[in-house]
């Protein structure tokens, strides 16, 4: 429960540092590389999933008494996370170090944060 608050707020620290970050110090090189909306798609799904752990970690509390559904928000909880950090952090490294092999590890991200939502929805259905 507490872990996935804690790291959607670590996260969510580190969507507003790398967005700020990337607009001012990083933007030229962004520009230069062509990797500006590819960055920003990276922040934007960070963020989004920042908030569904922290949704996550507080649903846990509220619904601590029902082992089922906890069961299923803990694995939601680590699908989106472990989504997370593959799709924007496979994106953040392209963007950074311009390998392009690593855009063919994003959409196993995108895969375990859809796991993530579809988990969720089951745990309240």
């Amino acid at each position: 429960m507490k872990f996935f608050i804690q790291s959607g707020a670590a996260l969510g620290l580190l969507g507003v540092a790398l967005g700020a970050f990337g607009a001012h110090a990083l933007r030229g090189m962004l520009e230069a590389s062509g990797r500006t909306a590819t960055f920003e798609t990276a922040v934007k799904y960070q963020f989004y999933h920042a908030l569904a752990l922290v949704l996550v970690g507080v649903l846990m509390q509220v619904f601590s008494s029902n082992p089922s559904i906890v069961k299923l928000l803990n694995w939601s909880g680590y699908s989106l996370l472990g989504g997370t950090l593959i799709f924007s952090g496979s994106l953040y490294i392209l963007c950074f170090t311009g390998i392009t092999w690593l855009g063919a590890i994003t959409p196993l991200g995108g895969v375990a944060m859809i796991a993530g939502w579809a988990l969720l929805l089951w745990a309240f259905v």
